[in-house]
């Protein structure tokens, strides 16, 4: 249930300002004296751990990352204006480590922040350098440079999402239309052994990690099966999302496969029989599937339920959204 994603990144805080070579010029004040201001402070790079990131899949598309720069010290003893501070958001959980002396700089918790690389001080201007035997010096301090980091950094995932199901309900097909994920995919129980882990892409929200958990059965919650080992990993989700085969459903006990797989989640734990689940009827796509999903949607009409067919497609994106909408209610409801 969890996977290393890392990714290297360059960080360079901003140089600081140089100072201002200037001399007063005032009506009846033919020679006065000097009054360069000094250079504005470089940007520092901050790094801040936030709750509504999960992955590092932006780190993957950028890599060099720079703070704005101090502005330069001016006549009149004006001193330039400081550089913005950059902040870069990460998941917490996140470990960043420099790369050349493997030094672990911080293993982030959630709202932590810590400035990895500081700003370059401004130079100062010639008034500061004047004396009672150099009273009009004609030079100023460069500004200091800005630090330059290479970082790397190594988050542990736990996936956001679990699928959860019986064997053969459609699980692995649909984290491999949902993800990049490429599950083993074939017609007998425990196809999956271990769990599959993608991460889903979206262009309306930040992206979040689906895990494909392998087929719990009755009875496992006793251990039969895979059983307690991934009982384990669900625990650590935000979301089930529950699988039923849709073509499987029996009209006389439509409800078979649903509480099959809640008593053993409540059997093992109450927390876990809790958690918010996403009721998906798959294989609508077979003959007769969707009316029998139609008729277990209408017995669970107080869950959210979508009916889809990974296999054709149907329903996923609305699907990718819903699950991407409920972890940013979460994460917010954690938040406040």
């Amino acid at each position: 249930m969890k996977f290393i994603d890392e990714v290297t990144i360059i960080v360079t805080s901003g140089d600081g300002g140089s100072g201002c070579v200037s001399f007063r010029r005032e009506k009846f004040v033919p020679k006065g004296g000097p009054d360069g201001g000094d250079g504005g402070k470089g940007g520092d790079v901050i790094f801040k751990a936030s709750s509504q990131k999960r992955t590092l899949y932006d780190f993957h598309f950028r890599r060099n990352f720079k703070a704005e720069k101090g502005g330069y010290g001016r006549g009149k003893c004006q001193t330039g204006k400081n550089g913005q501070d950059l902040i870069i958001e990460i998941p917490p959980g996140t470990l960043v480590k420099e790369v050349d002396s493997e030094t672990v700089i911080k293993d982030f918790d959630n709202d932590e922040e810590l400035v990895v690389a500081k700003g370059g001080r401004g130079g100062k201007g010639n008034k500061w350098f004047t004396s009672a035997t150099y009273q009009a010096p004609k030079f100023a301090q460069p500004g200091e440079k800005g630090q330059t980091l290479t970082l790397k950094f190594e988050l542990k995932l736990i996936a956001d999402a679990g699928i959860i199901g019986l064997p053969n309900a459609g699980k692995s097909t649909l984290i491999s239309v949902m993800t990049a994920a490429r599950p083993k995919i074939a017609d007998y129980p425990f196809t999956t052994l271990y769990p599959n882990l993608g991460v889903v892409q979206t262009s309306w929200n930040e992206p979040y990690t689906l895990a494909d958990i392998p087929g719990i059965i009755e009875g496992a919650h006793e251990g039969l099966g895979l059983g307690l080992q991934f009982l384990r990993h669900i625990e650590r989700t935000k979301l089930l999302v529950h699988v039923i085969d849709a073509s499987e459903i029996d009209i006389n006990d439509p409800l078979a496969f649903y509480n099959t797989i809640n008593h053993e989640l409540s059997e093992y734990s109450q927390s876990l029989s809790e958690k918010p689940q996403i009721i998906v009827l798959n294989k609508i796509d077979i003959t007769d599937a969707k009316d029998k999903a139609e008729l277990l949607k209408s017995l669970l009409n107080d869950k959210e339920v979508f009916l889809i067919s990974a296999a054709t497609n149907n329903g996923i994106e609305d699907l990718k959204q819903k699950i991407g909408k409920l972890l940013k209610d979460l994460d917010e409801k954690q938040h406040y």
